[in-house]
């Protein structure tokens, strides 16, 4: 620090005082005040070369500063914060295997249908296609495409043994470790 030229070591130690009033005006907390600060100082210190001598070292100072606030809150905007741990404790996932031994059945249920089914179920659930698309796909008609994937969602239900929307996702034990208790 001695090869530092001491007129900007100096302008920027008698402008703390102020940095840290305006830091605290900005932080409301002087511990958060204090690092804003530090931060500045840093910052300032690093590009002390793009700082002209002779000008308002305090404008650039305080500038730096505000800069600095404002990124900070940004950052923290897209944080969570969790000092007490209640969202980590709450945070879970499901295990894979489950959905790995879910999609196996789904392949063995989809190869028992039969062909014009399964086409049909594929073209308009999987690939998207619109009936009046997979109609003409299958050179068919669109009441004969409707009739098609209708039997074959029936037909899958029934393999799969699909009762209701309960029967999708995590089973109920599952959903009850995974979920956590409640925390009011």
């Amino acid at each position: 620090m001695t090869d530092q030229p001491p007129s900007f070591k100096h302008e920027l130690l008698t402008t703390l005082p102020s940095l840290r009033a305006f830091a605290v005006s900005l932080c409301r907390r002087s511990d958060k005040a204090d690092d804003l600060v530090q931060d500045t100082v840093m910052k300032a210190w690093a590009k002390q070369a793009s700082f002209e001598l002779g000008t308002n070292i305090k404008a650039w100072l305080f500038t730096i500063l505000r800069n600095e606030f404002y990124s900070q809150m940004r950052k923290r905007g897209r944080e969570v914060q969790d000092s007490d741990g209640v969202f980590t404790e709450r945070l879970s996932v499901h295990p894979s295997q489950y959905g790995i031994m879910d999609l196996g059945d789904f392949k063995k249920a989809l190869d028992r249908l039969p062909d014009d089914q399964r086409e049909a179920i594929i073209l308009i659930g999987a690939s998207g296609f619109s009936y009046e698309e997979a109609a003409e796909i299958c050179h068919c008609a669109v009441g004969t495409m409707k009739s098609r994937v209708s039997r074959a969602r029936t037909r899958l239900q029934d393999l799969l043994q699909v009762t209701g929307e309960s029967d999708y996702g995590p089973d109920a034990v599952s959903a009850q470790v995974t979920s956590g208790p409640n925390v009011r």
